[in-house]
């Protein structure tokens, strides 16, 4: 996506100060540990993470490889998961009664072995704010579909995902 996109898509306050800080080594670090601790362990890294576009990372590891000499497919899912949930996450975060989230879709493609560091980036923050604005505007769910690449450092394709996320404003509380 290029920088006038980009900036069209603007963060709340909040939404800027969640994301200054989940993109921080130490507090991703501390994330996975606390929340994800097979990501940890993974070594499950959060690249970048701006309004319309998230990169995560996944070595090629003793821990993560199959017997095939490639990245392990569910290492590989859990690693394109995390590059549509970041943007999920940022895009719901600082809403009052805030936004439930759950992955109900799931499909993958696989075209070649991941023998090095892998990279997924999903560009589609947008779609995710289009959600979320429904959400906060009828009230209604909204689901949202994602697609997320997973790209060797060389730029060879390894994989494709589309997760899609089901998004919907909790009640409020009385």
């Amino acid at each position: 996506m290029n920088d006038i996109a980009e900036n069209k898509l603007e963060l709340n306050p909040q939404q800027e100060q969640f994301r200054r800080k989940i993109i921080n080594p130490l507090n991703f670090w501390w994330f996975l540990l606390t929340g994800v601790p097979a990501g940890w362990i993974a070594g499950m890294r959060l690249k970048e993470l701006q309004a319309s576009k998230a990169t995560t990372s996944i070595p090629f590891k003793f821990l993560n490889k199959n017997p095939f000499k490639s990245i392990y497919f569910a290492v590989q899912s859990m690693a394109a998961e995390l590059s549509t949930a970041a943007l999920v996450l940022l895009h719901c975060h600082g809403y009052k009664p805030s936004i439930a989230y759950i992955i109900v879709g799931l499909e993958a493609k696989f075209v070649k072995k991941a023998t090095g560091r892998t990279f997924f980036t999903c560009e589609s923050g947008n779609l995710v704010k289009e959600a979320v604005d429904h959400c906060l505007t009828t009230g209604e769910p909204a689901v949202v579909s994602l697609q997320t690449i997973g790209k060797m450092d060389d730029g060879t394709v390894v994989s494709e995902f589309v997760f899609s996320w089901s998004l919907k404003q909790r009640s409020k509380v009385s």
